[in-house]
């Protein structure tokens, strides 16, 4: 046999968890803990593996772990918005807790549409998944029963102002909403409209929040209430002002699903020379990173989204354990960001 051949068939060989045990001069027992529990492994140790397991290029055998503990390793993530700016935060905090562990993810983007969502789910859980978060359509009573008996951890994210199906992570987008419609009257805005997209769980309990304040104050009317069905967009903020201003040119103000549209009721707003926040205030939601960029910068409420990701990932791996059990419903908080697009004096 040549050495060239030799060669090769060094590269080819596999390294194992023990192999890199053996390096370390710990138990594969503790490599694997370091891997798939790190919090469990103290700091200085914890880095010594990792940089033995970087130096051997040691890749986990996830066959071998689906047989050892029964499920693939798989963490499956489904949202209707991966593409949008929104989950580009949640994205890196899931991705960043799971670098740390020896799962992976499998992300899928499933629109509103029940038959789709049950579709995705169904197949996730054909895999043996290690958990589920699930950005989807809950309060769908079929999607509710899929993520119910489940045979895996599932972290519902975005949103914990109901009963999970397992765990929850998130805000109270209802309260949220509440406190951005206050802080509207406070800055003396009276013919409030909300415009938005579609009307998935989050948006409607932001409009019960928005709904419940301007009824306490006499101020609520339905026609100022505004969406289309469908993706949202800067161009649809630009479409939906335009018609708010034709069918209720005394509307002064637009609380909006999320910064894109609030950054299109801000152009057409400039478009039309209407001055913000005098004639026109504005509030967004995210807290996108161009909202405070913006001339005049966008108020919003700022949801943590990089959190919620890379502890709904945490959660899962908790919920695995054996020595520590995760919260079943953990509310973030949010804070809402006020900025020149609402300073009008009350």
């Amino acid at each position: 046999m040549t050495s060239g051949s030799r060669k090769r068939r060094q590269r080819q060989d596999k390294i194992t968890l023990s192999d890199v045990a053996h390096q370390a001069g710990v138990s594969a027992i503790t490599v694997s803990r370091a891997l798939r529990e790190p919090e469990k492994v103290s700091p200085p140790l914890r880095e010594a593996i990792l940089k033995v397991v970087e130096e051997m290029g040691y890749v986990p055998d996830l066959a071998a772990r689906a047989l050892a503990s029964k499920n693939s390793g798989l963490v499956g993530v489904m949202s209707p918005g991966l593409t949008s700016h929104a989950f580009l935060a949640l994205i890196r905090g899931i991705e960043d807790r799971v670098r740390s562990s020896d799962l992976r993810i499998q992300y899928a983007s499933a629109e509103t549409d029940t038959e789709d969502q049950l579709r995705q789910l169904r197949f996730f859980l054909s895999q043996n998944p290690a958990g589920l978060i699930h950005v989807g359509q809950i309060g769908d009573p079929a999607i509710d029963d899929l993520l119910r008996h489940a045979p895996c951890p599932v972290v519902e994210i975005m949103d914990v102002s109901r009963e999970p199906s397992d765990m929850a992570i998130g805000i109270d987008h209802r309260q949220a909403a509440e406190t951005a419609t206050r802080h509207l009257l406070e800055k003396g805005y009276r013919r409030i409209a909300m415009l938005g997209g579609a009307w998935d769980f989050r948006a409607r309990r932001r409009l019960e929040g928005f709904r419940a304040v301007l009824e306490e104050a006499g101020l609520f009317d339905p026609a100022l209430v505004l969406s289309i069905d469908g993706s949202t967009s800067v161009g649809l903020g630009c479409h939906l002002l335009d018609r708010l201003k034709s069918e209720a040119p005394d509307a002064e103000a637009a609380f909006c699903h999320n910064d894109d549209i609030a950054l299109g009721v801000l152009f057409e707003c400039q478009r039309r020379g209407l001055a913000v926040p005098q004639d026109f205030g504005i509030c967004g939601f995210n807290d996108l990173d161009y909202a405070g960029f913006a001339f005049p910068a966008i108020t919003s409420v700022r949801v943590p989204r990089y959190e919620i990701g890379y502890r709904a990932v945490d959660m899962i791996i908790r919920a695995a354990g054996s020595d520590t059990s995760p919260a079943k419903r953990v509310d973030l908080g949010y804070q809402l960001v006020q900025r020149g697009s609402t300073a009008r004096k009350g």
